[in-house]
């Protein structure tokens, strides 16, 4: 099928990118709001960690289980569509989530709002793909659209931690009702429809087994570090990756395949996808451990915890303009390269000073690094990988940029979670070996202190005799959670660094191949429309 040019640019293209942006920070928003009111849930549930980890990452759950099903959906029947509904199915998944009654009900509307955002946000960078023709203009759009999107999800513990001064827990949850409704209506107002669609058939099969194997992945990890939970957790990490067998054998074999492997395999494919996928994983992990850290340690109000990331936000927007036009003019590689070098000191500033008495300026210091690192490398990547494809199917293209995100932001959370569960429990069971009144701590007594940090603090207002020493026994169990956690954060970035440093090519040879490919296109499309 002979596909059509995009244009340099739609009309209104400024209205048009505001709006698809607004829609990609609408999805992004949701996906850390939970993040500062964790504490909170774990206390009025009495939750577990496990169950504080699931409610953390339920958004990315929903998003990264739906999105290339999704993506492949939009393609077909129309980018706008989806956006729509995304933007329709997150309001009633927001007020569920907000007054949910057990935290099994809050991790499933969590779950369904990452569904909406699944919906929408893959959708926002194939309109932006489609409608912006290929060159400077399309970079530039693609970077605002990285760089803004991205720091919504940081916005969402400010909004987040303002609410919590005066509301209940639930009210975080209600932050993207308002705005997805106005996108809404920009949508149906400005954005066009029908541009580049495929006409071929979606591969249905593929896409219910990407969602199954994505979600069992995710789920397994999320759970590994759960006391009770290790044989439930492998269990469903073999039935992933059984799951993934059958996922790549049923593209192989499919006429029209939801994920096409020959794209998938190549270098500007693949590994940007990888690269990107630690990038915003370190990002949304940081936030995940920090904003607990901030208040179960420092003492942080709700509103000061969520303020204290804002430096990340300004990172990712200051280097917008700075991360277009290092693409263009030093490369993929070198400018992905240089945001790597920007995460690492931030898990080393988490990891060496982040204690009890940590200054504020030590936290602002390893957001800003942060934000500025991941503001760097996923506009780049981003843009490899919709130029690595046709635009009648650049919704894989955007659905594995957003699976990169979201995938790589669940197994990161939900890997450093686990570590944080690890390392907490085992930190406290050896407090209580070593305690004096060892010998009077009851096995369900001890089960809860090993429990979380929610839930020893629950258990210090059952014994104000002793609150003070389960508090402190709590924060140095944290702690030593959280440097197992941030310890994983910088040898992930590491690899990620390593892995673009040897497998993504330079400028120049990036260029050739972007040409190659462009070619092989041409070719096919021609070969189909004349019937050879």
């Amino acid at each position: 099928m002979a596909v059509v040019a995009a244009p340099a640019a739609p009309a209104r293209a400024g209205a048009v990118l505001a709006t698809l942006i607004a829609g990609a920070v609408v999805a992004n928003i949701n996906l850390s709001t939970a993040n500062v009111a964790l504490p909170d849930i774990g206390r009025a549930f009495s939750a577990s960690q496990t169950w504080l980890n699931l409610v953390a990452i339920g958004c990315t759950l929903g998003l990264a289980m739906s999105v290339l099903y999704l993506g492949a959906l939009g393609d077909r029947y129309g980018r706008r569509l989806l956006l729509m509904l995304g933007m329709t199915l997150t309001i009633p998944a927001s007020i569920a989530s907000a007054w949910a009654p057990t935290v099994e009900i809050l991790v499933a509307g969590r779950v369904i709002t990452g569904i909406a955002a699944g919906l929408a946000y893959p959708t926002t960078l194939s309109l932006i793909t489609a409608l912006w023709g290929p060159g400077r203009p399309r970079v530039r759009a693609i970077a605002l659209w990285s760089s803004l999107s991205g720091a919504g999800a940081v916005l969402g513990p400010v909004i987040g931690g303002a609410l919590l001064e005066r509301f209940w827990w639930g009210s975080v949850f209600l932050i993207a009702v308002v705005p997805a409704f106005i996108v809404l209506l920009l949508v149906v107002m400005l954005v066009p429809s029908g541009v580049n669609q495929s006409q071929e058939p979606v591969d249905h099969l593929g896409g219910v087994i990407s969602v199954l194997m994505v979600g069992a992945l995710v789920l397994g990890v999320a759970t590994v570090a759960s006391p009770t939970g290790l044989s439930q957790a492998l269990i469903l990490i073999a039935v992933s990756a059984g799951l993934a067998v059958l996922f790549v054998l049923r593209e192989r074999s499919a006429r029209n395949p939801l994920y096409d492997l020959r794209v998938a395999s190549r270098r500007l494919f693949w590994v940007p996808a990888i690269a990107g996928m630690i990038v915003f994983g370190s990002l949304m992990g940081g936030m995940f451990i920090g904003q607990q850290f901030m208040q179960n340690v420092l003492g942080y109000s709700t509103l000061a915890s969520g303020v204290a990331v804002i430096p990340a936000a300004v990172g990712m927007v200051l280097v917008a303009g700075l991360a277009a036009r290092l693409t263009l003019g030093i490369g993929t590689r070198a400018t992905m390269l240089l945001g790597y070098a920007f995460i690492l000191p931030a898990f080393l500033v988490m990891l060496l000073a982040w204690r009890e008495q940590t200054a504020a300026v030590w936290v602002g210091l390893a957001y800003l690094l942060i934000g500025c690192g991941a503001g760097l490398a996923l506009a780049p990547a981003a843009r490899s990988l919709t130029s690595s494809v046709t635009i009648a199917r650049v919704g894989m293209a955007s659905a594995t940029n957003d699976l990169q995100r979201d995938l790589g932001g669940a197994i990161m959370q939900a890997l450093m979670g686990s570590l944080l569960t690890a390392g907490y429990a085992a930190t406290m069971a050896a407090a209580i070996g070593t305690s004096a009144e060892a010998s009077k701590v009851t096995q369900q007594t001890s089960a809860a202190l090993q429990d979380s940090f929610a839930s020893a603090a629950t258990l210090a207002e059952r014994y104000p005799t002793f609150t003070q020493e389960i508090i402190a026994a709590a924060r140095d169990s944290f702690l030593a959670g959280a440097n197992w956690a941030y310890a994983a954060g910088a040898v992930a970035v590491v690899l990620g660094a390593l892995l673009v440093a040897t497998c993504y090519p330079g400028r120049t040879r990036e260029r050739r191949l972007l040409d190659s490919y462009a070619a092989a296109e041409s070719t096919a499309s021609e070969s189909t429309a004349t019937g050879h």
